[in-house]
């Protein structure tokens, strides 16, 4: 005990081993529908289901002991469906690019994300794109899950005469998400810990008891392989030869790095954690430890790992050091040895957590100010992009494109860092190798 006291100073931040404990156990229960979320969403990019599970438990458990040990702080990493999402439907599917390759633009990206955070240019990085544009980012994401999930849930369909319509009553798969979609809501909405987990948990036992699911043969096994995965990104990373890759690697680093500050700053000012000026002590480390995690990540085969906003919930239980996300990968690695459990958790069981997401994520909508217009049409092009092309790039370039002109044309030219112009060249570039 007062070997932990000393690493994580329980003592200075008033918390105790078993405090620690309950909160990491909270956060984890509270995270641990990405175990079945992540791989489905993965494997539209041709990956195996199983692969992936290893590699997200190994990298998530590593990425939880370098943010413990590291920053020492209450927030545990795992890979964001805001990036697995972009790289299985946007980069994979749209882009027709061998998911060996998005893992080595993964590579490039979190190692371009150390040199960032090591010669402290996250400030340049974080202060070029204005801030309603990160916001509009961050709800576009939200809105492009959610309409994955309602996809995936069967809710809405393909329709040739709107392009998008309401699924079939008469279809089981969609009674499997809307019950799970109503059952979700209503444990959100009575506070109970872990809702969208529990929510899953009982929307599978629907399933099955409807016979739409069937049972697994085991429920303890031997952890599936990652040889499949393992260093790809290593032996792939000659492949990133060409705009449109560089293009993928850029939104990598810029949906990775934004969501990740952003948390930082939700979760550190919930704990307490700010100095008196709101400034995050420690923040570098925790930059590095999120960085070397997608390094580990790209490595292990599962796409970028992130700070999760479901630390909260652990924070909320008393969670204040790095203790709490040490015990996260600690059940990260336990939860290695129940992969026959994927077969029960298919897209119509995880659709459901896909939408509520979405729905959270979403809320930075309100944070957009809609009465400047220079403003409000650039991120309404972000916001209404990314779901309506089903890319996240492209939603980006739209408005990453479209905020400069209206800048100049708002006669607020000078307020447009000069980043922010190139960036618009780079994705005009790229939205023109893409159609050509």
């Amino acid at each position: 005990m007062e070997t932990l006291n000393r690493i994580f100073k329980l003592d200075q931040a008033g918390t105790s081993v078993k405090r620690e404990f309950v909160a990491a156990l909270t956060t984890f229960v509270s995270l641990s529908y990405m175990l079945f979320v992540v791989p489905n969403i993965l494997s539209a990019s041709g990956m195996q289901k199983g692969t992936v599970f290893t590699a997200l438990v190994i990298a998530s458990a590593i990425g939880c002991f370098l943010m413990g040990l590291m920053a020492n702080y209450p927030i545990a990493l795992a890979p964001t469906l805001g990036s697995a999402s972009f790289f299985a439907y946007t980069v994979c599917q749209s882009m027709k690019i061998p998911w060996q390759t998005a893992l080595a633009a993964v590579l490039i990206a979190s190692i371009l994300f150390v040199l960032i955070t090591v010669f402290k240019l996250r400030e340049i990085v974080i202060n070029a794109i204005p801030q309603d544009l990160k916001y509009a980012i961050s709800s576009g994401i939200g809105i492009f899950i959610a309409f994955i999930g309602l996809q995936n849930g069967k809710i809405i369909v393909n329709s040739e005469s709107s392009l998008v319509g309401l699924g079939s009553f008469h279809n089981p798969s969609m009674w499997i998400a809307l019950f799970g979609l109503v059952i979700t809501v209503i444990l959100i909405c009575l506070g109970v810990p872990g809702s969208i987990f529990i929510g899953m948990v009982l929307t599978a036992i629907f399933g099955i008891a409807i016979g739409q699911i069937a049972l697994p043969q085991q429920i303890v096994s031997t952890p599936p392989s990652i040889n499949a995965s393992f260093g790809q990104a290593l032996v792939h990373i000659k492949d990133v030869n060409s705009v449109q890759l560089w293009i993928v690697v850029i939104t990598f680093l810029l949906v990775t790095f934004f969501d990740t500050a952003g948390t930082l700053i939700g979760m550190t000012q919930q704990a307490g954690l700010t100095d008196e000026d709101g400034n995050i002590p420690r923040i570098g480390r925790a930059l590095a430890a999120d960085s070397t995690g997608m390094i580990v990540s790209s490595i292990a085969g599962v796409s970028p790992l992130g700070t999760v906003v479901e630390s909260s919930s652990g924070i909320a239980m008393g969670g204040r050091t790095g203790l709490t996300a040490c015990f996260v990968g600690i059940l990260f690695l336990i939860s290695m040895f129940f992969s026959p459990l994927l077969q029960v958790i298919p897209t119509t069981v995880t659709a459901p957590a896909l939408i509520i997401v979405g729905v959270y994520m979403a809320g930075n909508l309100a944070k957009i100010d809609w009465n400047k217009f220079e403003v409000a049409l650039p991120s309404f092009l972000i916001v209404l992009g990314m779901p309506l092309t089903y890319s996240i790039s492209d939603g980006l370039a739209l408005g990453m494109i479209a905020y400069p002109i209206t800048m100049l044309a708002s006669k607020r030219g000078k307020d447009v860092s000069l980043a922010m112009y190139v960036l618009a060249i780079i994705f005009l570039i790229y939205l023109w190798i893409i159609n050509i």
